[in-house]
């Protein structure tokens, strides 16, 4: 069933698990990512990011996720990350995804704020969630972003300030920087965990950890425990697909169609590690409306279609 970010962070954030963003960039990883959720009846947060738009254009990538989602039999989510133009964002919104991440997080503390502000309006009347990045989560030097940022540290978030701005932007998650990098890491990162605890104690909203991949267990364990609700994977089940494929060629007598179910099965196989170590696996079920909430439902939706009459 095809939902929005607060339909699964929440009950993360309340009951002190992760929901992982697994990006998706083609078929074969949106099938494996699918697969892990079903089995394991984990709620799921599967989309792209621009940076990964030249791998899978987004109104390409839109025709599988969408429908995929909303045929699943757990909650999933389709997100934009790191949307860093306006435009992309929109277009999102419009093709049906149901979260989107407006990235300013480069910009000056208050261009972050308008833009995020006026674009959590714009998602939100659509029944979207968004989520914005404070302080800047950077990039190991070989990630797909490829940008020079190497020394989180620089970039740390401000608990004050993060209050600041959920209070602000009205946006619905947060993205902080606390040590971790986007793609490999060539030195294990040093997490902040003293200050997820302190900003997940600041704000009312649930907080993201981007640059999963390459973590210890520990490591997402205690992130989780200290109040972190979102995890975003994307470099360990881009790597498995590969591998998996490696594999297969060792023949060299294998075509494309032997090549497919070896990635489905590996990003399968690997996305259950994540959702087991996040705890996950099992909350797929989302609250059911009470006899109430259906009539109220049905009410507003009569006024609806009376007032475009």
């Amino acid at each position: 069933m095809l939902v929005n970010m607060n339909d699964v962070l929440y009950p993360a954030k309340k009951g002190k698990y992760a929901v992982g963003l697994f990006n998706a960039v083609n078929l074969e990883l949106a099938r494996g990512i699918i697969a892990a959720a079903e089995s394991s009846q984990s709620p799921v947060i599967m989309g792209t990011a621009e940076v990964l738009l030249p791998y899978g254009p987004l109104e390409e990538v839109s025709y599988y996720l969408i429908p995929m989602a909303k045929k699943a039999n757990v909650p999933v989510v389709i997100h934009l990350d790191h949307g860093l133009k306006k435009e992309t964002c929109l277009k999102a919104l419009e093709l049906g995804f149901s979260s989107i991440m407006y990235d300013c997080s480069t910009d000056s503390y208050e261009d972050n704020v308008r833009k995020v502000k006026e674009m959590a309006d714009i998602a939100h009347s659509y029944g979207a969630t968004i989520e914005g990045e404070l302080g800047h989560v950077g990039d190991n030097p070989d990630s797909a972003e490829g940008s020079s940022h190497i020394n989180p540290a620089d970039f740390y978030t401000d608990p004050k300030m993060a209050k600041d701005f959920v209070d602000k932007t009205g946006v619905d998650a947060l993205a902080i920087a606390v040590g971790t990098a986007h793609g490999a890491y060539k030195l294990p990162p040093k997490l902040d965990f003293e200050r997820i605890h302190t900003i997940a104690n600041t704000v009312d909203v649930p907080l993201v950890l981007h640059g999963g991949s390459g973590l210890t267990d520990n490591d997402f364990k205690r992130a989780i425990q200290e109040g972190i609700s979102k995890i975003n994977i994307f470099t360990d089940i881009n790597v498995a697909a590969v591998e998996a494929e490696f594999r297969k060629f060792e023949t060299m007598n294998k075509g494309i169609i032997d090549l497919i179910p070896a990635a489905v099965e590996a990003v399968k196989q690997e996305t259950l590690k994540k959702m087991m170590l996040f705890s996950s696996n099992g909350k797929g079920t989302l609250n059911q409306p009470s006899q109430d909430e259906l009539v109220k439902a049905v009410v507003q939706e009569v006024l609806r279609e009376l007032g475009r009459k």
